[in-house]
């Protein structure tokens, strides 16, 4: 559940920046000097590093090289915060101890361009309140896209692309996707977004015939198919499968199970018409990020060990999702990303990294009462927590924890669930990480190659599944 503020994060870095008056970005105003008027502690500070200044010429080609002027103002934040990866770390250090951020002491593993980015957060952050809910749905869509690498947004067949003849020095396929409009669980109009590489591939990109049904984080409250949409087209680009991005309905306007109901209904969507993305019914895998990845590992587990009794506490509807549960294929595998699996335990890590940082204890609060508002379900119910029900059943797991994250523990203990099950399980810890650094993966260095390490393992997960299965059956 990616901390969300009230207050729009580029809102939030400009003032930071207007506040501190030590450094002025320029690029929000457009790419020029960075060497503005520096107060006389900064400048003392500059005055005994002399290679400060090719530094700041250095940053201002990064930036200007960056900053493509019709893509500029939309993903603003995408390079101000990228472009702030390449300050000196001196300067960086200063700038975090004017707002009071984290020390290199408090988080060994996290740089400071990571540090800044969390100090930033903290310094300005307000709390969240369910009434107004709806405009901090529209705060992070807009800074969750701003962050974003703009060429994510460009469609593989545009005019622009191919006149350009753009590569991609990564090797990664073509990604074209389109929005389509299905039926959530109470038959009424629900989006997903579908993306596909390979289109002017001379080889099927996709020869295992894959595909991901991805859930976003956003603790059941906020969250939509944009703000995820640079993680699954990474996913599409790195892999060649298809990938099918959620717009499940949210809390607290619907309250839970409803998000797991309308999860169901795309699964059942995507198995009936995975032959239309050059995929197979048989190898859908299950991802989703925070509370995404909670809603993954309960759909994984009712899809391979339907709790009828559970079901039967949702009155005849719940019935009726039980028999439906019964007639869907199993899913191959499944990649929650610091996931919600437990909503009653408290781990370790929730007093360790429970203030400070991206998510806090007041943000699980209140999602956590947003999601629970008038829901026919205990708190501690199968339908809920995925680590109350049965999981020995449950589809190969690959788990990625954030070290400097509130939920980690309660990620490695699902974990462990499933090894003592006996359940092909791996975990991989983001070292230095905070909750949410997927909204990262592309405005820090450090980040974005674990990404990209995750993606890529996670596919020689798969593969091995595959290979696995074809000597049994053979």
């Amino acid at each position: 559940m990616p901390s969300s503020p009230i207050t729009s994060l580029n809102t939030l870095l400009n003032k930071a920046m207007n506040l501190n008056s030590k450094l002025k970005l320029a690029p929000l105003a457009g790419v020029e000097s960075y060497k503005q008027q520096q107060d006389e502690e900064l400048q003392a500070e500059i005055n005994n590093d002399n290679k400060l200044n090719e530094h700041y010429r250095y940053l201002g080609e990064k930036l200007a090289s960056f900053m493509p002027s019709t893509d500029y103002q939309q993903h603003a934040l995408h390079y101000v915060l990228k472009g702030l990866g390449y300050l000196p770390d001196t300067m960086l250090e200063s700038l975090i101890r004017y707002l009071k951020g984290p020390t290199s002491k408090q988080y060994l593993s996290a740089n400071a361009h990571l540090r800044f980015i969390i100090a930033v957060n903290g310094r300005l952050k307000t709390p969240l309140h369910l009434a107004k809910m709806q405009e901090l749905r529209q705060r992070f869509a807009a800074d969750a896209v701003a962050m974003q690498d703009p060429q994510v947004w460009q469609q593989a067949d545009s005019r622009k692309l191919i006149s350009l003849k753009l590569t991609n020095n990564n090797g990664d396929a073509d990604v074209n996707w389109q929005d389509k409009t299905i039926a959530n669980a109470d038959n009424e109009d629900m989006a997903i977004r579908c993306y596909q590489a390979g289109k002017y591939s001379k080889k099927n990109p996709n020869p295992d015939e894959m595909v991901m049904l991805f859930f976003h984080g956003g603790g059941f409250c906020i969250g939509d198919l944009d703000t995820h949409h640079e993680f699954c087209h990474s996913v599409c680009a790195q892999t060649g499968w298809a990938v099918v991005s959620v717009d499940y309905r949210l809390a607290p306007e619907y309250a839970a199970p409803t998000a797991l109901l309308d999860a169901i209904s795309a699964y059942a969507w995507l198995a009936a018409n995975s032959p239309t993305l050059g995929a197979s019914p048989s190898r859908i895998v299950l991802a989703g990020d925070s509370a995404g990845g909670g809603l993954s590992t309960l759909l994984a587990q009712q899809l391979t060990s339907p709790n009828e009794k559970a079901w039967a506490d949702l009155g005849a509807a719940g019935q009726q999702m039980y028999k439906r549960l019964k007639t869907l294929p199993r899913p191959l595998a499944q990649m929650p990303l610091y996931p919600v699996t437990d909503i009653e335990t408290d781990y370790p890590s929730w007093e360790l990294y429970g203030e400070g940082l991206l998510l806090d204890h007041a943000d699980v609060a209140v999602f956590d009462q947003a999601f629970m508002h008038n829901s026919p379900l205990a708190r501690e119910h199968a339908l809920i927590s995925p680590m109350i029900g049965d999981n020995s059943q449950v589809c190969p797991t690959y788990i990625v924890a954030s070290e400097l994250d509130v939920l980690r523990d309660e990620a490695f203990a699902y974990a462990e669930q499933l090894r003592v099950a006996g359940i092909a399980v791996e975990t991989y810890t983001v070292i230095g990480a905070p909750h949410g650094f997927m909204h990262l993966m592309s405005i820090h260095k450090g980040l974005e190659r674990e990404t990209r390490f995750i993606i890529k393992d996670f596919a020689r997960f798969v593969k091995e599944i595959i290979s696995a299965e074809s000597i049994l059956v053979a």
